[in-house]
């Protein structure tokens, strides 16, 4: 199904590959030709064709997980007014169901908001925040930047990126997103999906492909071949929605009579143009897929890549979910009880929930072809249910014209309105043990909504809408819908703009600077947070050894979600499914250094000191993280920002996860050390890491730093740090203690 190849390609009109390289361009001549340089360098702001790109984005996307920490950011680091459109949607803490009001204060917030500074405001239960991009926002050849890690709109010819807070406050103060030009992946599309195989399966298929190599890290995907002219617009979001879970920096594809369509009902013709790669574009690797191939997938906890074809799972399921129960059992240890082997039965594997959502899930084709499986069916009133949460008010106003939300209700499904948490653990949480199988992105540990400290486990399997309904069809049996007979007789999509005409409010070029920002009792200031010192010492606080650790197990989601407004008490939060002890600790090293600053430091903190012979006064003391690759998943900066409010300093790792964590750790004024893969780290919570001149080196454009571990016993062993490819900016972030300092800084001298 999909074909790896790792190394360069010369595609030739965009239509077949180079088979004799002689007379052709350099590959870095030749990479200019691709659709991904020729959008990046029409938004990089220095106009060069070099190294380094400093981009400014035509608008930008955020939720209601993250608006509010982002205008906060902006309004105290001097923000007058939204210079591009800037959409808030409200799909992420809707349902308004924990901790009282601060979910709608949060919202009025917004609005507030979007009135004073000139924004998008989109209410909730409208749309989820992608699918307002696609209706509403995307252009061709344009960049979006998004505060949600899956801002992909590659599909409908704009490219998106999804990154932390920190990097949208740049932009709204008219600064830059700074990245070194990437390499770029040719993903090949070739043929016709079979009946009943879905985006889902494909995008399965390619994560899993990619993932655990790294092979796309950092780099562009861009989408073309002749498979592409056989998939309809929300094929093509589907996939291209998952390209995040490659852990890609952002992608883009070829367009064409589909894409002009989508504008065209959209009442947006004029922003449609065609793109192409040039005459000779190189691409620095190629994905080959072959969609006629394709098989129905089913991704197991815990991630998209921990994939399986459907038939593959049925043939040996006791073998295959044992592999995901001693994985549980690694992770969580003797905190909880898993029996996943309990599902099979007769053979086969039962599933306790289906469902539908979100900004991969809860589309028009996905909802259509669901229905038309489960047409004259029923899901049975056992223990298994399915919901169904289509995508924006639109898509469910077309649903219910078609029938199709009928023939869905009909057969037993739920239907809810537009809202993100099944993707985070706000909705739809499964019982204790529970198997849910959903056409949502995300399958990490507890994004379902479980709390294993707690002995709570559910497990989420990630799989097509189209199997989805197949399975409730056949009574909760997890079964491809490639092997059921079904006829989809609905029509294409008809999008209706009266709700958004209603219900939104578009502010932008209208702001009102007089209007008062409207706060709730829960949205606090950003508390104090003091530049880098002389020198640096370190305590760890979490030293985490599993392969990689994602952003939901450094801030977990789920009802969280409802304190981000308020960053005191989201700390509280900070790994505390997976190390429930740091945020303790973390609070008395930082009260250590409180002390310390007072004059008062502390015996032990003044022991460690005198074996490395620094000074107290002029050396800091702050948390510290250790994880061999941090920082996969979701773009929130909470991730970093509750490691800086709890006193955290800095991340020690092999490499980070991806770009956007390690760029929200800078902003945050954590600084991202690694160390030689070659490198042991043996160390526990309490030991001390000590870093001499560090605001020097970080200043002066030094890239490594000879630092010392002090150990509980008082050991002391030579440790070799790196902090590479940082920008001047970014290093001043850092010296400054947090972008917003940064700004503070710039101000008072202006």
């Amino acid at each position: 199904m999909v074909e790896v190849i790792e190394k360069g390609v010369y595609l030739l009109d965009g239509e077949r590959f180079a088979t004799d390289t002689n007379g052709l361009p350099f590959p870095d001549e030749a990479r200019e030709n691709t659709i991904t340089y020729g959008i990046l360098r029409a938004h990089d702001v220095d106009g060069s064709k070099g190294n380094k790109m400093r981009i400014k984005f035509d608008a930008m996307m955020s939720h209601d997980i993250t608006y509010v920490g982002i205008i906060q950011t902006a309004r105290a680091s001097g923000l007058e007014k939204f210079p591009i459109p800037y959409a808030m949607t409200n799909c992420h803490n809707s349902l308004c169901a924990v901790g009282g009001t601060i979910n709608e204060d949060d919202h009025v917030f917004g609005l507030s908001a979007a009135k004073k500074y000139g924004g998008i405001y989109v209410p909730a239960n409208q749309a989820v925040i992608h699918q307002y991009a696609r209706e509403m926002m995307v252009k061709c050849g344009n960049m979006i930047l998004g505060s949600d890690s899956h801002t992909r709109y590659g599909s409908l010819g704009n490219m998106g990126v999804g990154e932390g807070g920190g990097e949208l406050v740049k932009q709204l103060l008219n600064n830059t997103w700074d990245i070194n030009a990437p390499e770029v992946v040719l993903v090949w599309l070739e043929g016709t999906p079979k009946k009943g195989i879905g985006p889902h399966d494909v995008a399965i298929s390619l994560v899993k492909a990619v993932f655990d190599s790294g092979f796309v890290k950092n780099k562009v995907l861009e989408f073309a071949g002749p498979g592409v002219k056989n998939l309809p617009v929300d094929f093509r979001n589907g996939i291209d929605i998952m390209t995040t879970e490659t852990t890609c920096l952002s992608s883009i594809w070829i367009t064409d009579d589909e894409v002009k369509h989508h504008y065209e009902i959209h009442q947006r013709p004029e922003d449609y143009k065609e793109l192409r790669p040039g005459k000779v574009a190189y691409y620095d690797g190629m994905i080959r897929i072959d969609l006629s191939k394709q098989e129905a997938m089913i991704a197991l906890p815990f991630h998209p890549s921990n994939a399986y074809t459907i038939h593959e799972l049925q043939a040996d399921p006791e073998r295959i979910l044992r592999l995901v129960e001693e994985d549980a059992r690694k992770r969580f240890g003797d905190k909880i009880e898993i029996d996943l082997v309990s599902k099979v039965r007769d053979g086969k594997v039962y599933a306790d929930q289906g469902v539908i959502a979100g900004c991969s899930g809860g589309t028009y084709d996905n909802l259509s072809e669901a229905a038309a499986i489960l047409k004259d069916q029923s899901v049975g009133n056992d223990y298994f249910t399915i919901s169904a949460y289509p995508q924006s008010t639109p898509v469910y106003m077309a649903t219910t014209r078609e029938g199709i939300a009928a023939e869905l209700l009909r057969s037993g499904v739920v239907i809810k309105p537009a809202f993100c948490g099944p993707c985070f653990g706000a909705g739809d949480v499964p019982s204790n043990n529970g198997l849910s199988i959903r056409h949502t992105t995300r399958n990490f540990p507890n994004r379902e909504g479980s709390k294993p400290g707690q002995g709570q486990i559910s497990l989420v399997a990630l799989m097509d809408a189209r199997s989805i309904a197949a399975t409730a069809a056949n009574g909760g049996v997890i079964t491809a819908a490639t092997d059921v007979e079904y006829t989809n007789g609905h029509k294409p999509y008809e999008y209706d703009p009266a709700i958004y005409e209603r219900r939104v409010f578009k502010g932008f070029h209208n702001e009102n600077p007089d209007e008062e920002l409207r706060y709730g009792p829960n949205i606090k200031d950003w508390p104090k947070m003091y530049p880098m010192e002389k020198d640096m010492l370190l305590e760890l606080a979490a030293v985490i050894h599993d392969s990689v650790t994602t952003t939901d197990e450094l801030i977990p989601s789920g009802e969280t979600s409802s304190y981000r407004s308020n960053p005191l008490k989201l700390s509280e939060f900070a790994l505390s499914r997976r190390v429930p002890e740091y945020v303790g600790l973390s609070k008395r090293i930082q009260k250590e250094d409180l002390e310390r600053r007072e004059g008062k430091c502390p015996a032990k903190v003044a022991a460690v000191l005198e074996k490395v012979g620094a000074d107290a006064a002029t050396t800091s003391l702050g948390s510290c993280v250790f994880a061999n690759r941090p920082g996969d998943g979701s773009a929130r900066e909470q991730a970093a920002s509750c490691q800086k409010v709890l006193g955290g300093d800095a991340n020690i790792c092999y490499e980070y996860a991806t770009k956007r964590y390690r760029s929200n750790c800078i902003n945050w004024g954590i600084v991202p050390f690694t160390i030689s893969k070659d490198t042991p780290f043996d160390y526990k919570a309490g030991d001390f890491v000590f870093v001499p001149d560090i605001r020097q080196a970080i200043l002066e454009g030094k890239e490594e730093a000879d630092a010392k571990v002090v150990t509980a016993a008082g050991d002391i062993h030579d440790i070799k740090l790196y902090f590479t490819n940082l920008t001047k900016e970014e290093r001043q972030i850092l010296a400054d203690g947090c972008l917003m300092n940064y700004y503070a800084r710039q101000n008072h001298n202006k």
